[in-house]
């Protein structure tokens, strides 16, 4: 099952939408045009799984034939589970860079937390390997991800040719705009906004309830630099993103107080 590659840069795509989005096999196409490309994704959608992985059940995995060049594989789990099961069971060497997306909705600020396709490129950077996210600010299945390709192409090559640092990985935005709109790309903080929860309550025939998660997107964050206003003012917002979760700027004052 393993695949032979040539000297064109290897580049594993996923992403949590599943394996038949447009997203995705628009992002497939793209990388195709640069590298040698293998797919490991989820045959069914993953969206919001964050970096769960798959330990109570089994998963199943297959080839699939899909149009273009590339090798498509489908596997029953999640965005990370993708990750992980392609470095051990498909690839015959580590890929060059991982590409997850494009997401169908927006994964900046918070986003990132619970987004399965940053979870898939915040492994691969847990495993030493360069990758960045896409999102496209646009939840339609129909969405047109044809602006972003130029951009995309673009952010790819400067990856490959000028290497992240081990552990960071980019998360790119992409607005809802015309190319000729998008005024760039912004390389930004994540903005501090959170989602504002509500459970609304049902019942069903059986007078039973149940609930259903609404709410709304709260931006708390008025800085320039922050990915949500550089999102708002037409740009293609860049954050670099590390899974190392310390907060270093508390630890000698934490030290001071327990020690003290």
């Amino acid at each position: 099952m393993k695949n032979k590659m040539t000297k064109r840069p290897l580049i594993l795509v996923t992403n949590d939408d599943g394996i038949t989005a447009p997203g995705i096999r628009n992002l497939v196409n793209f990388m195709n045009e640069i590298g040698e490309v293998v797919v490991v994704a989820p045959n069914s959608p993953q969206s919001g799984k964050g970096h769960a992985i798959t330990i109570n059940s089994t998963l199943t995995f297959e080839e699939i034939q899909l149009d273009g060049p590339q090798k498509d594989y489908s596997l029953s789990g999640t965005p990370v589970d993708c990750v992980k099961f392609a470095l051990d069971k498909v690839l015959d060497r580590k890929p060059d860079l991982v590409v997850s997306g494009i997401n169908h909705g927006a994964n900046s600020s918070i986003n990132v937390i619970y987004s399965g396709t940053m979870s898939a490129a915040v492994e691969a950077g847990v495993e030493g390997l360069q990758a960045i996210g896409f999102s496209l600010l646009d939840f339609a299945w129909d969405a047109d991800f044809s602006q972003s390709k130029e951009f995309i192409q673009t952010l790819v090559k400067k990856v490959l040719e000028n290497p992240l640092p081990k552990g960071i990985v980019l998360n790119v935005n992409i607005p809802k705009l015309k190319k000729e709109e998008i005024k760039g790309i912004k390389v930004c903080r994540q903005a501090h906004a959170k989602w504002e929860e509500n459970f609304d309550e049902r019942v069903n025939p059986h007078g039973k309830k149940y609930y259903w998660l609404t709410g709304y997107f709260n931006n708390l964050d008025e800085g320039k630099d922050a990915d949500e206003n550089a999102l708002a003012e037409g740009y293609i917002s860049v954050v670099p993103v590390k899974f190392d979760l310390t907060a270093h700027e508390y630890l000698q004052e934490l030290g001071e107080v327990l020690n003290g």
